[in-house]
């Protein structure tokens, strides 16, 4: 379907034309007429299928330029994210004859100046972190109580990183009569509890891939072999000469070890992960944008939060203990039909047809129990397989069904993610006590301490425990 067949404004078309967007993706084709509509939705489809037009281009369809008030708010749980998005929505209001103000609030930008610009106007369309977002709303400044949309992108990732309860709060501050978008790569379980709060008699919509990942990418997998890996990677990259690569390590301590050693090579590497202080962090991707790197060494949830183009090739340094992780990674390469590599390396150890997690118990109505399995094949696909040799469907809400269309329910969901230590981080409280947080899996992401005690990543640099007492994190 062409982009012109929506009708769009023509400052719109416009906008479209000077970015080459010409056809539509499978995702903008199926829900833009449903957002046109004005319905709330709930959009689930793989990263790199087009979600930020599917919801920027309907926002300035129906946008009131004439309006001195917010109309839209828009939240990412990433300020790289946010700003990717901030600088879609500059593109497209860049055509129109008429003034459109948009605004990116994030953490690590100038708080003050941004209340300011406030007080003089409000913006049309707002986009941003959660943190940041609600601290303006929250101290008045920042106007949303008008507004006719709300979009929550990378709904997931917002779950993953402790963001929820910010969300909860803007959108209480929002009006009733609200259409709400809620878009991602996977609706996990636990976030069911808030869109059933928010959104009335939403479209649920799941944009089906044939294939886990991508057809337009060459999968490649490579036996270490006792090798040593870090030459090995050095070797792959002579061969490969990419316009991009990104090479995904299971620990900080993996990326600062293989950073160091390519480096030491001569290569362009930039390096992502939890203990990369915030003003380096945009360095990097400001040198990224500028095509300064060939290769960037990250950990998954660092790199989770940012969307880099030109990605042209992918090198796991492993394979993912959470092999969620495993489609994320593969899946930053091969976007929009483009052509991609994705090179696994794997220990002599994994060399057989399928690797598996830690099993999960099923039971059954009349108590019957079974251990299935989340198993990864060698061609990238996956299934859930149970100890009778049957296949499982995960049905998405904690229920599976077997080959016999039997149902079951998950005992423990989560232990397949059980164990899987992702990052940590050193907060200070206000009387200069220090704690260290760890991220963990447990079918959810959620930071703990050593006791036990639940922390909340604000998205402004700052964290609150579950008692209530405010962090800042030490660089």
């Amino acid at each position: 379907m062409k982009f012109t067949e929506f009708n769009f404004k023509p400052y719109i078309q416009e906008a479209l034309k000077e970015i080459n967007f010409r056809e539509a993706t499978e995702v903008q084709e199926k829900l833009i007429p449903i957002v046109l509509a004005g319905n709330d939705l709930v959009g689930e489809s793989k990263t790199g299928s087009g979600k930020t037009h599917t919801f920027l281009l309907p926002i300035f369809q129906t946008l009131n330029e004439d309006n001195d008030q917010v109309e839209a708010v828009i939240t990412a749980p990433s300020r790289e994210l946010a700003t990717q998005i901030y600088q879609a929505a500059r593109q497209i209001a860049s055509h129109s004859e008429k003034e459109i103000r948009i605004a990116n609030y994030v953490g690590g930008t100038d708080k003050s100046r941004q209340i300011e610009k406030l007080q003089v106007k409000q913006p049309h369309i707002v986009i941003g972190t959660p943190g940041r977002i609600y601290d303006l709303v929250a101290s008045g400044d920042l106007a949303i109580h008008k507004a006719h949309t709300f979009v929550v992108d990378e709904a997931d990732m917002t779950l993953d990183m402790g963001f929820l309860s910010t969300i909860d709060k803007i959108a209480s501050r929002l009006p009733q009569q609200l259409q709400f978008l809620v878009f991602s790569a996977t609706i996990p379980q636990k976030l069911q509890p808030f869109l059933k709060k928010y959104l009335s008699n939403p479209v649920m919509e799941q944009i089906k891939t044939k294939t886990v990942i991508s057809d337009t990418i060459d999968n490649w997998l490579v036996s270490t072999k006792g090798r040593d890996k870090n030459e090995q990677i050095y070797q792959l990259t002579k061969t490969l000469q990419p316009y991009l690569a990104m090479i995904f390590v299971n620990t900080k301590t993996r990326a600062d070890d293989l950073h160091a050693y390519l480096v030491a090579q001569g290569l362009k590497v930039a390096k992502i992960h939890g203990d990369i202080p915030p003003r380096e962090r945009k360095r990097i991707m400001n040198q990224v944008k500028n095509l300064d790197f060939e290769y960037i060494v990250a950990t998954d949830l660092a790199a989770r939060g940012i969307d880099i183009e030109g990605v042209s090739h992918v090198i796991n340094d492993a394979i993912p203990q959470d092999l969620s992780f495993f489609v994320h990674r593969v899946g930053r390469t091969g976007r929009n039909g483009l052509p991609g590599v994705a090179i696994t390396l794997y220990q002599p150890s994994d060399d057989s047809d399928i690797r598996t997690t830690s099993p999960m118990t099923l039971v059954d109505s009349d108590g019957n129990t079974i251990e299935i399995n989340y198993i990864l094949h060698k061609d990238y696909s996956c299934e859930y397989r149970g100890d009778d040799g049957m296949n499982y469907t995960d049905n998405g809400d904690e229920t599976y069904t077997d080959e016999n269309g039997n149902t079951y329910s998950a005992l423990n969901d989560d232990t397949h993610h059980l164990g899987y230590t992702l990052e940590q981080h050193d907060l200070q409280d206000a009387n200069g006590n220090t704690v260290t947080v760890t991220e963990t899996t447990n079918g959810d992401y959620y930071f703990q301490d050593e006791n036990g005690t639940g922390f909340t990543y604000n998205g402004d640099g700052t964290w609150s425990d579950e008692n209530g007492s405010s962090y800042t994190e030490i660089d």
